[in-house]
């Protein structure tokens, strides 16, 4: 199938209203359209709700901005993250926004480059590069932005990024015993207080029940496509899956959980009639590992051209962020602070020791997604998950689980080698 025109619309005015780059980074909208189209658009058989999250990134630098700058200008607060750690909910609670700024784009990475190292994560460097070229109109409507001690490169990095743009951090317990969870709840509170100064108004208990009942059927909305695409044959590709779980961390959080659960309703029925975007034989992929910020889809790009699909993706950006709700029937602030601290623990990132709860997960959603294989995705200089790779695929030879570790970055110069390694994959899983 013929690729399709797409456009990501310009906002030009808008963004020298923002002091961006305007020329360079409209030179990076065209591009990115061209890439949509090409990769997105051409897709067979898609959804027809898939329209809605088409036209969210047709419009990604712009009605969205519009609608965060509007919020800003209520006294709002506009909260940019980098990590899935961040209690949402609180910002929420204040009437703001809660945007993803993690980079997953190789253009900004020179930018960084003339300032950090070359040999830290990628993901650090991109989104580092947005703000220091001027080229992320998110990056440029926050009020402040949270960062968090998960790897040493954030840590470090977040110190510079603060002559830039106020930035505040928050320490992530590096195991999770009792004196931890103290640690975190306390974090936890003084998120809240900086949230409560930055919007000059006090969060109720009211409020915050309020906001994590939105949070929660976010979530609960995004778990019902992860149950979904355990259908065969799989009623949605891997790559708009992917997509709507990158969208997540950008557009409104009621607005997002509606249209999502509009999808469910198409794709059950699709399942129910046996409909698919491709074969039943096709194979089954998991996908584990680091995130991919938007529009970071290479890997599950090059699985897909080769005849695959992708079921599953255990990273912050799949079922890490949205696998546990948050209990919603406590009525004190410390309540249901507490409450929120407990979801948070569960989320099993590598930054923990030991984490053998992530193995466990991996398993499970090996199962429930009825995927066939498991692809291991990490990036260049990710400490933490390169290391822990070595009990993940320990895991899935006992199972015997057809496995595959990639490690890469945001560039297309491994594309061919890629490829190579992931079609061999696919020929062991199809035997």
């Amino acid at each position: 199938m013929e690729a399709a025109r797409f456009e990501v619309k310009p906002y030009p005015e808008m963004w020298e209203s923002l002091d961006m780059d305007v020329p360079r980074f409209d030179k990076a909208r065209q591009m990115l359209g061209e890439v949509y189209g090409k990769m997105f658009m051409s897709q067979p058989n898609r959804p027809e709700k898939m329209a809605y999250f088409d036209d969210m990134i047709s419009e990604i630098f712009g009605r969205r901005i519009q609608e965060m700058i509007d919020v800003k200008k209520e006294g709002r607060p506009i909260v940019g993250t980098f990590c899935v750690y961040i209690p949402e909910e609180v910002v929420v609670a204040a009437g703001g926004v809660c945007v993803g700024l993690c980079g997953g784009s190789p253009g900004s990475i020179p930018d960084a480059e003339k300032i950090l190292p070359r040999n830290i994560c990628p993901m650090v460097k991109s989104a580092f590069g947005f703000k220091v070229g001027k080229i992320c109109p998110y990056f440029q409507v926050v009020d402040f932005v949270y960062g968090e001690t998960t790897c040493d490169a954030k840590k470090k990095t977040w110190e510079i990024l603060d002559r830039l743009v106020p930035t505040h951090v928050m320490e992530i317990p590096q195991m999770k015993n009792a004196r931890d969870k103290t640690l975190w709840f306390e974090e936890v509170k003084d998120f809240k207080t900086k949230v409560e100064e930055v919007c000059q108004k006090t969060i109720s208990t009211d409020d915050l029940a309020a906001a994590i009942k939105v949070i929660n059927n976010k979530r609960r909305a995004l778990q019902r496509l992860t149950k979904v695409r355990a259908s065969s044959p799989a009623p949605i590709s891997g790559k708009d899956a992917l997509l709507i779980e990158q969208i997540a961390f950008y557009d409104e959080p009621v607005r997002f959980a509606e249209k999502v659960n509009e999808l469910c309703d198409e794709l059950e029925e699709r399942a129910r009639n046996g409909e698919g975007v491709i074969d039943s034989s096709a194979p089954r992929v998991m996908v584990s590992g680091t995130p991919m910020a938007l529009p970071n889809w290479k890997v599950h790009n090059l699985i897909e051209a080769a005849g695959a699909v992708v079921v599953n993706e255990e990273s912050c950006i799949g079922t890490r962020y949205f696998k546990d709700l948050i209990d919603e029937n406590k009525s004190t602030m410390d309540e249901q602070l507490d409450a929120l601290t407990d979801r948070y623990m569960k989320i099993d990132c590598s930054c923990f020791t030991p984490n053998y709860e992530r193995i466990d997960q991996i398993l499970k959603e090996y199962k429930d997604s009825n995927a066939q294989g498991i692809l291991h995705y990490s990036l260049q200089f990710c400490h933490t998950y390169n290391i822990e790779e070595i009990k993940v695929r320990e895991a899935c030879e006992k199972e015997g689980i057809p496995y595959l570790s990639i490690e890469s970055d945001y560039s297309p110069e491994d594309v061919g080698q890629l490829q190579t390694r992931i079609e061999a994959f696919l020929e062991q899983i199809r035997g």
